[in-house]
């Protein structure tokens, strides 16, 4: 089992194409002791805030 981190601790998070369809929480961070889980919509901006915790995510660009 992969390890888990906190959930909505932080303000900003950096996300790649790998983490799409993107969530807040995201799926390594446990919901229980979160917000409920929400689809995020970063793939047009490529920057994206949570409605419920405020944290921003922002998309990388991956290496070609």
């Amino acid at each position: 089992m992969a390890e888990q981190r906190p959930a909505c601790t932080e303000q900003r998070y950096e996300v790649s194409h790998k983490d799409l369809p993107l969530s807040c929480p995201m799926p390594d961070m446990p919901a229980w002791n979160a917000h409920p889980r929400v689809y995020l919509p970063i793939e047009e901006a490529g920057e994206v805030r949570c409605p419920y915790c405020g944290a921003i995510f922002v998309l990388k660009e991956s290496a070609v």
